[in-house]
């Protein structure tokens, strides 16, 4: 299983793609986020859950749900509920929210370019482009982002390279790299600026 990045309007969902059934699982949880804006969204899964269980039929969503390895915001992997996109298309069905339908769209589009990127990577740096754009952002701001994360991935190999491993240790020496450029962590940056799930790199300025 693989563990590309992707956002939904800004927010990270984390996800696996599996390659022997060649389809993605998603956080539950992080989808529940988005939709709920909850600050317990933790919670309110855990109800919907046993609300799911309850009701009448012989298939359930949660039935399908099952337990991944994510990397958690401390940097460790931990089992995480993750559900495929039909799955996860059945949980969005059972909460009200206004982006339930924007998100199922962009589920439909997960798994359309995914198929595309695959016959040619270059593709998904050309949307991350797309993205910012539409976010006004300009550029020179894209254009620094792009080689900042270029940058990231060089730094990234070298410390697999060097046996560190990812998770709990890459958080480490981020936050101390984050915390000599910047003399804050990178928890602390992301608190100043508001942000929750979002990618930090991804509401810098140009500075």
């Amino acid at each position: 299983m693989k563990t590309p990045p992707t956002q939904f309007e800004g927010h990270d969902i984390r996800r696996l793609y599996d390659e022997d059934t060649e389809s993605w699982w998603f956080s539950v949880i992080d989808v529940v986020q988005v939709l709920t804006e909850s600050s317990n969204a933790r919670r309110y899964w855990s109800d919907l859950k046993r609300k799911l269980a309850q009701e009448a039929g012989s298939e359930q969503p949660y039935e399908k749900i099952v337990q991944l390895k994510l990397p958690s915001p401390d940097g460790k992997q931990r089992l995480t509920d993750c559900a495929n996109a039909a799955t996860l298309l059945r949980v969005v069905q059972s909460i009200p929210s206004p982006k339930a339908e924007p998100i199922k769209l962009w589920l439909a589009k997960v798994g359309y370019e995914r198929m595309q990127e695959m016959a040619d990577p270059s593709l998904s740096m050309d949307r991350a482009r797309q993205n910012w754009q539409q976010h006004g952002r300009s550029d020179k701001w894209i254009q620094q982002r792009m080689t900042g994360q270029e940058t990231r991935n060089k730094l990234t190999d070298y410390w697999r390279e060097h046996d560190i491993k990812e998770g709990q240790e890459f958080a480490i020496l981020t936050n101390i790299i984050h915390q000599e450029w910047s003399g804050v962590s990178v928890k602390g940056h992301k608190a100043m600026k508001g942000l929750k799930s979002q990618n930090l790199r991804d509401h810098m300025t140009e500075a």
